[in-house]
């Protein structure tokens, strides 16, 4: 079955996403349900730009819920998880853990660092899969899974009590303004991911992070492991996962044309799936500079 393509739209397309604090009303109820569902503590910039488009947004949230409800979506976030971890060693990421202790901080604060990484690590792999799925509906078509998908029962979220906390633009202080600017030119994108302005309330251990990934993105071996990321998102939207809500590319369709143009709604969705694959590759790498050497 045909699938999606990695394309990084060109021009960017402009996003809305509502912060959390914003939301009233309907979409205040349908962020709750996302986290509740997900078993995450942080509303994706990624359904948030989706929410933009509430008619669109409804109709997917409606079919993705009994998904992400599933034990087939679980295995398959969890097994993309571990593979993606697995390549990213093979980057060779440096140790930070004594440049850390050397510079004051103490094993406490060095967890929840980890702790916090924790989280995108679990959440960032449910949100691709969403991404996938809905640029899979509007561009190529149905799902080719079964209707029927067995029920997740449990909690497969992290246990960890970390604050989640974000630094903001102007939150911050200069040189960890300057390093915003740097991601934003190194990965191409007109905004700051939610990881990295969790990550940067730690100022001091995002700067050295950053800098020992910087020169490997988009290299060959960086670039390979997010593709093969991409690869099997795109195989599981297609025909990897059950449809227990009957999601239909023509209701989708339909649905996102009643909010905006068709084209308008596809390439916000084509960036998302765009960069998350890259995300996860950066915060697993992220991870084992965290590993003892």
């Amino acid at each position: 079955m045909p699938s999606i393509q990695r394309l990084r739209p060109d021009p960017m397309p402009a996003i809305h996403p509502l912060p959390e604090y914003l939301a009233v009303g309907r979409r205040a109820e349908w962020y709750e349900d996302t986290k509740q569902v997900l078993h995450v503590p942080w509303m994706g910039v990624v359904t948030m730009a989706y929410a933009h488009y509430p008619t669109f947004f409804g109709e997917l949230w409606r079919g993705l819920k009994p998904l992400c409800q599933s034990r087939p979506f679980v295995e398959a976030f969890q097994d993309l998880r571990r593979y993606v971890e697995a390549q990213t060693a093979e980057l060779e990421p440096m140790s930070l853990v004594e440049p850390l202790i050397a510079m004051g901080y103490a094993p406490r604060e060095i967890d929840d660092i980890r702790q916090m990484n924790t989280v995108f690590s679990h959440g960032n792999q449910l949100y691709v899969l969403i991404a996938a799925i809905a640029r899979h509906l509007l561009e190529v078509g149905d799902m080719a899974g079964d209707t029927e998908a067995e029920p997740f029962n449990g909690l497969h979220a992290p246990n960890v009590k970390v604050p989640f906390l974000l630094m903001e633009y102007h939150h911050v202080d200069e040189p960890t303004r300057a390093v915003y600017e740097d991601i934003k030119t190194i990965l191409q994108l007109p905004f700051v991911n939610t990881d990295y302005r969790a990550f940067a309330r730690w100022p001091s251990y995002f700067a050295l992070a950053w800098n020992d990934l910087r020169d490997k993105v988009g290299k060959p071996a960086h670039e390979a492991i997010t593709q093969a990321c991409h690869d099997r998102v795109a195989q599981l939207a297609a025909e990897g996962l059950p449809n227990p809500g009957k999601l239909s590319s023509r209701a989708l369709l339909r649905s996102a044309e009643a909010d905006a143009s068709l084209e308008e709604i596809i390439q916000v969705c084509r960036l998302f799936q765009w960069l998350i694959p890259g995300l996860i590759t950066n915060v697993a790498y992220f991870r084992h500079q965290l590993e003892a050497v």
